[in-house]
């Protein structure tokens, strides 16, 4: 079987055209953009306040901070709580049953106090063999779902403290199963995802262990809460860097239409975790880009780009979106058809988002609209006739940088068709003309000056394009009136061979001896 990861369609992004770059970066930072994106909005692992039956004895506090004074109490009562449920567990007389779960309460009740838990003093308690004990298959449901709680907590913890859960990991795997009372098995699932949250090597004991299926079935049903919980363990178990696991999900029976269903019939809420499941299988499985690009994924996406407001869910749908186009250029060509609805769709979206007052949107826009005018001319005529070309012009000279970067791609992309035998890319002189007219050169020379290599390269890519292609010769002066000539000479000593070189041998040709002469 080929190799299933998009490095294997990534190529070297360091080109020397526009085009080139523009048309190579597709997918180039997916998951890394989309693991900050995820943990920025959301933790990676997350603290359990109130269980998944919706009951919970903790109040909530305005300040979750605790003094040291109170912190000191909070560890003592912890240890105090362990050594309950240890006496509670080897006790055997009436009410044995109740006694345990009393005692398994009082410390969950304990490790949800506060935004920073006392895991260690419960650890060093020896809470772990005490909570895998109560976990055993014929306990009571209250008892298990107490345990499992516990467990959920302690995994929010530090990195050593969640490697501490690997005796239970059997356990709450298990759990999972059908036959399990289904707030056990959410509050299971929620446990894992916090395990699964840490790293990739307890991502691959859990994947070793054969958690993905069970929690791939709890999509399967509409049961809003519990699909959530699956959603968000499982964005956490498949986001890689290895793609098999978002191979093998994505081939689970049902798993599709799930997903699709979700997108289009649930809550906001709901939806947002599902759009993070599709962000890592896109992101990171081109099987399973295949199987959703030929769903009606895309469709749907776009219309929840449409119809919704929520910042929470347009990032991870957007990002879908941008890694579905990304996937191939087939995927550009005969998905995104011009002229047809969903591309229009497509178009007024982003349109919507590049609008929007959040620069999350707006980089996440121009980075899909860079992979669509990597396309065909059609696609670029597309772009450059609608309302997003005044828009990303805005952008490149008012803008964030990162923001600039991307926009430039798009613009730069919008100029040029692949790369002719000389290995320059063709112009589309109308293009270049009319976006150079319009004061975008200045955009790219501040990108020159800039420190970023990339965005460097990407600026001097340009300016070749506007000395090489205006029209009368004009592009030197063009770029002289824009003090280009300087920004290339700080490259003349550049330790960057590729940007010394670049620089160098524009100045060289267009701008030597015999520059001005004629005037």
């Amino acid at each position: 079987m080929a190799d299933d990861s998009p490095a294997s369609h990534r190529r070297d992004p360091i080109k020397s055209s526009v085009g080139n770059v523009a048309a190579q970066r597709r997918r180039q930072n997916a998951v890394t953009v989309g693991k900050e994106r995820r943990e920025s909005l959301v933790r990676a692992k997350r603290l359990c306040r109130v269980g998944p039956s919706g009951d919970g004895d903790v109040p909530g506090e305005e300040n979750d901070m605790v003094t040291d004074e109170e912190g000191f109490l909070l560890d003592a009562q912890t240890s105090s709580a362990v050594e309950d449920l240890k006496s509670a567990i080897a006790y055997q007389g009436k009410g044995a049953m109740q006694k345990r779960v009393n005692a398994l309460r009082e410390l969950r009740r304990l490790l949800s106090k506060s935004e920073f838990p006392p895991v260690e003093a419960a650890l060093k308690a020896g809470a772990i063999p005490l909570l895998v004990q109560c976990l055993s298959f014929g306990s009571p449901d209250e008892q298990l779902l107490e345990a499992a709680w516990c467990l959920t907590n302690i995994a929010a913890g530090k990195p050593e403290e969640t490697k501490a859960l690997l005796p239970a990991l059997p356990l709450l795997i298990a759990h999972l199963g059908e036959k399990s009372f289904l707030p056990v098995a959410e509050q299971c699932a929620w446990a894992l995802g916090n395990v699964a949250g840490e790293g990739e090597e307890l991502r691959n004991v859990l994947l070793s262990q054969g958690a993905l299926p069970p929690l791939a079935r709890m999509m399967l049903p509409n049961k809003g809460s519990t699909v959530r919980t699956a959603a968000w363990a499982l964005s956490n178990l498949i986001k890689g860097p290895d793609p098999k696991a978002a191979t093998e999900l994505i081939k689970v029976d049902g798993l599709l239409d799930a997903i699709l269903r979700h997108l289009r019939k649930s809550d906001e809420e709901l939806a947002t975790e599902v759009a993070w499941v599709v962000v890592y299988l896109s992101a990171l499985s081109n099987f399973a880009t295949g199987v959703l690009v030929k769903s009606d994924a895309i469709l749907l996406l776009v219309e929840r780009l449409a119809t919704s407001n929520s910042l929470q869910l347009l990032i991870p749908v957007l990002r879908s979106l941008g890694n579905l186009v990304a996937g191939d250029s087939h995927t550009t060509s005969t998905v995104l058809i011009p002229g047809h609805e969903i591309t229009d769709g497509v178009i007024k979206v982003l349109v919507k988002c590049l609008k929007s007052d959040h620069r999350v949107l707006k980089k996440e826009a121009s980075w899909v609209l860079s992979n669509i005018a990597a396309g065909s001319i059609e696609h670029k005529q597309l772009i450059y006739s609608s309302e997003a070309v005044p828009l990303l012009l805005r952008l490149l000279s008012t803008a964030p940088f990162d923001i600039r970067k991307e926009v430039a791609y798009v613009l730069g992309n919008l100029c040029v068709t692949p790369t002719g035998g000389d290995g320059k890319p063709n112009l589309i002189e109308e293009h270049l003309v009319s976006l150079v007219q319009r004061g975008c050169l200045s955009g790219f020379i501040d990108l020159v000056r800039s420190a970023d290599i990339e965005a460097a390269r990407l600026g001097l890519q340009f300016m070749e394009l506007v000395l090489r292609g205006m029209p009368n010769g004009d592009g030197p002066k063009l770029v002289e009136q824009e003090d280009g000539i300087d920004a290339m000479e700080r490259y003349q000593f550049h330790e960057n061979e590729d940007l010394r070189n670049m620089a160098n041998g524009l100045v060289d040709k267009y701008f030597g001896e015999n520059y001005g002469i004629d005037e």
